[in-house]
């Protein structure tokens, strides 16, 4: 028997401090356990384009 879908969610993380300045938005793609993590996700990522880490927040 196959199991059920699961708690998984593929969600997208966008820059938030490159949104201020009007740069390029860098975005990254990950999972989250949605029975584990119910509210958005917060990330300190790499922005290739501000050329520093920042903070990326989930949007999807």
């Amino acid at each position: 028997m196959a199991k059920g879908k699961g708690n998984r969610l593929v969600i997208t993380l966008e820059c938030t401090e490159a949104k201020k300045e009007g740069a390029v938005v860098s975005r990254y793609s990950t999972t989250k356990n949605k029975k584990n993590n119910p509210e958005r996700l917060e990330l300190k990522k790499y922005n290739p384009n501000l050329r520093r880490h920042t903070l990326h927040k989930e949007i999807k």
